[in-house]
């Protein structure tokens, strides 16, 4: 669950975007929080995202996602154990779920509101626009998570062509967990912009969770060489592992 949060909060996309590609750097830090007596200490991480001519990748200490859509891919990397699962779009995430686990999502309900604020902030050199969301699980257990979400248009490449053709398959890939469906993304597709900030809350079984984020940077350069291609020597698999999941 810590981890799902994390990516959650990062969520906190076919024409030529620039001539160079887009990098874009992004603080996640989660507050520290008891639960069922287990003390989660706080915790920082740094995830890196590439966005070049149709093509996307991210970048986190234990995984990676890559999109190409020249080829209407997806990889999913997991750097600890040098494997990777690949897709093609658009991505349904229970075709690689253990068929347990698809099925435990199935019974899964999620709905997501979205709404302007109205407020303006400016994060860093980006004027940015505020957003309320509001996502209720239903799993078990009901949880409510609350995020407010800033979002510029201010930024070196095409965001309309970023949320259209990139944002549904990633936030997707995000979210194994959590499967998204399309009118959740199609929710959160009411954002304007690209999300540079972000403070989530939520709570779970009596543990109150609080994550923020915040883009650092966003730079034209050249992407290093193998930033949009799977890792030489990583084993393909078919599908995640409980192990995978527990891992993410």
């Amino acid at each position: 669950m810590k981890k799902l949060i994390l990516v959650l909060t990062l969520i906190v996309f076919t024409t030529v975007f620039l001539c160079a590609d887009v990098y874009i750097k992004t603080k996640t830090h989660m507050d520290a929080f008891e639960m069922m007596g287990q003390k989660q200490p706080a915790k920082d991480e740094i995830s890196e995202q590439w966005i070049g001519n149709n093509k996307f990748a991210q970048m986190m200490k234990q995984q990676a996602i890559i999109l190409d859509l020249d080829k209407k891919m997806i990889y999913i990397v997991n750097h600890g154990a040098k494997t990777y699962i690949e897709a093609s779009l658009p991505l349904d995430m229970t075709k690689l779920l253990p068929e347990q686990m698809a099925q435990m999502m199935g019974s899964m309900k999620i709905n997501v509101t979205v709404t302007p604020n109205g407020q303006t902030k400016k994060i860093g050199t980006w004027n940015c626009s505020g957003y309320d969301v509001v996502m209720d699980i239903q799993f078990m257990m009901p949880m409510k998570m609350k995020m407010l979400i800033w979002a510029t248009t201010d930024v070196p490449f095409d965001w309309k062509t970023y949320a259209d053709k990139m944002f549904p398959a990633i936030m997707k890939a995000q979210s194994v967990q959590m499967p998204f469906g399309d009118d959740v993304v199609k929710e959160f597709k009411k954002i304007k912009g690209y999300q540079v900030a972000s403070e989530m809350s939520m709570n779970m079984m009596g543990a109150e969770m609080k994550v923020n984020t915040e883009v650092q940077e966003i730079t034209n350069k050249p992407a290093p060489a193998g930033t949009y291609a799977v890792p030489a020597g990583y084993t393909k698999n078919e599908k995640f592992s409980m192990m995978d999941l527990k891992q993410r």
